[in-house]
């Protein structure tokens, strides 16, 4: 799950450098909210979590650990893809960002008792 993860947290970051480099051209900071939640929730986030997956291979190998990769993974999107109707003038997406924003919550909870659970000196 550890590789998984950090291969994932790759996608995320060619993702959000994307996008703001287009920003950058485009002298268009509009999704600039998008961008960092990319960077952070995507990129560091998942990249971290791969690595302490990795270092502690038995949390790894865990059906928390599935479940929270595949929670992460769905409501991210989601989120990010609200957030960037919302931002451009679409507020009908806001259901989307609370939807996607409250399943990431949870998926970051699941983690963390999986660590708590799992992980042991």
């Amino acid at each position: 799950m550890g590789i998984r993860l950090i291969k994932i947290s790759v996608v995320y970051f060619v993702i959000g450098v994307c996008m703001g480099m287009y920003m950058s051209m485009t002298h268009s900071f509009d999704f600039t909210p998008v961008h960092a939640h990319i960077n952070l929730l995507g990129w560091l986030t998942l990249a971290v979590a791969g690595l302490i997956y990795v270092a502690f291979p038995n949390a790894a190998e865990t059906t928390l650990a599935k479940v929270h990769f595949w929670i992460h993974n769905i409501s991210l999107p989601i989120m990010m893809i609200g957030l960037a109707f919302y931002v451009s003038g679409t507020e009908s997406a806001e259901p989307a960002i609370a939807t996607g924003g409250t399943l990431l919550v949870l998926g970051i909870i699941v983690y963390a008792i999986n660590i708590l659970k799992n992980v042991k000196s």
